[in-house]
């Protein structure tokens, strides 16, 4: 996979720059309740950051598939940085919630999603590739996702040290700086962007002599992300993904607190995702026979079935069996996630594939947003361990959507034709 051409030019730079999403909230967690004594504020902030981004990613992606990724790119790393700096400030100035809250909104709107541009990248070279459904393509998807879960590992435990063992603002701002210089680096490899796709034209409009000559006046009506009916499908999965996430990182932070080791919780949160890194590998490295589809019908029962036990784990205050079932909660998290963006690179229009990976991400994001508040609140109320609760509610019901909704994850088949419910035979319909 590395062999490929131009794809070692971006591999190194997209880990850098994708490397402080994963310290920002637990470096922001830290801080406001350091600053405020209060995890419902610290869990809000958090929340709110996670919010602008999942429903800023998509935008964001979006304008990169019109215009390219460096211009976005450079334009998002330079605010995420001011607005990184102006959050730290104000918590540290005691200031209050509602300014707290005002200031998290650029930073997490501003967020560069590089995974997401990272993937349309290897989705561009595979297709430009003299095997255009090469099984690299697979490899690759597992790859980054593995990447994501490796930055997981790293980042909680790097913020938590440097929010406890330096200042309790120099995880954020580490993120910040980290954030600017990956960034820049990435948005410099212009040779592996994926062009500037051209999108749909109306019909009756000239459209077939456009396209075949490949110019014309411009795009009048894009392919978009969301005419793939499977897309809200897997973003209703991974926002129970992100669900998890977010309830682990502030439950494991409330419950390493509670036993008198508050050093212990970035710990925690990377051997949890360190099952997830460890699974991709795995998942990686297997040539799947049988669909992607029926793959993640089975891998999210098993989320939801891990996830069951983490509230009553916690209650028994042991940080080694909490860490043992968060390994397993990881494990199961790895294939949901690789599978969807699988089928997301399958389904949806080849023009409009960052924006589908910036929906998923964006899912994540609001997932782990909505998690941390519902997470902060719980642990204010009854206790540490009910935290835990979260990532069980969340996961239970974006499964039950998933499998309500499986239909939906059924690709065309070669002649363009989809099976319409209870037609008992192919009926023709339009496909991206």
């Amino acid at each position: 996979m590395l062999r490929t051409p131009g794809a070692r030019s971006f591999v190194l730079p997209g880990f850098a720059a994708r490397q402080p999403f994963a310290m920002l909230t637990m470096s922001i967690v830290l801080l406001v309740e350091h600053t405020s004594g209060s995890y419902t504020l610290a869990g809000t902030v958090a929340a709110t950051a996670g919010l602008a981004m999942a429903f800023c990613a998509p935008v964001g992606g979006r304008l990169a598939d019109r215009f390219g990724q460096p211009a976005v790119l450079l334009p998002s790393v330079l605010l995420h940085a001011a607005s990184v700096v102006v959050l730290s400030v104000l918590a540290l100035a005691g200031a209050p919630g509602w300014a707290l809250v005002a200031a998290a909104v650029p930073t997490g709107a501003s967020i560069p999603q590089i995974g997401p541009m990272v993937r349309a990248r290897w989705s561009h070279l595979f297709a430009a590739g003299p095997d255009p459904r090469s099984p690299l393509q697979h490899t690759a998807t597992a790859f980054e996702s593995v990447t994501d879960e490796f930055t997981f590992v790293v980042g909680p435990v790097l913020a938590a040290a440097l929010c406890t063992g330096v200042h309790p603002a120099a995880g954020l701002l580490a993120e910040g700086v980290l954030t600017l210089a990956g960034g820049l680096l990435f948005a410099a490899q212009r040779r592996t962007a994926p062009p500037v796709g051209r999108g749909d034209l109306p019909r009756g409009r000239g459209r077939g002599r456009d396209l075949g000559r490949g110019r014309g006046r411009g795009p009048e009506r894009r392919a978009s992300a969301l005419r793939a009916p499977a897309l809200p499908v897997l973003v209703a999965a991974f926002f129970g993904i992100g669900a998890v996430f977010g309830g682990m990182q502030v439950s494991l932070t409330a419950f390493s607190e509670s036993i008198g080791r508050p050093g212990l919780s970035g710990v925690l949160y990377g051997v949890f995702a360190a099952g997830n890194m460890l699974a991709g590998v795995v998942v990686g490295m297997v040539h799947w026979r049988g669909p992607a589809r029926r793959r993640l019908l089975v891998a999210y029962p098993l989320l939801v079935a891990t996830a069951s036990g983490l509230w009553a784990v916690a209650g028994l205050e042991s940080a080694v069996a909490l860490g043992g079932l968060g390994l397993a909660v990881g494990v199961c998290i790895a294939p949901a996630l690789i599978t969807g963006f699988t089928l997301a690179d399958a389904l949806v229009p080849k023009e409009a594939r960052t924006e589908a990976f910036t929906w998923l991400a964006g899912a994540v994001a609001l997932g782990q947003a909505a998690a941390t508040t519902a997470a902060g609140r719980l642990v204010d109320g009854p206790g540490p361990s009910a935290g835990f609760l979260v990532p069980l509610a969340a996961t239970a019901l974006a499964c039950a959507a998933l499998l309500l909704l499986r239909r939906r994850l059924r690709p065309a088949d070669s002649h363009g034709m989809i099976t319409v419910r209870g037609s008992g035979r192919p009926a023709p319909a339009p496909v991206d």
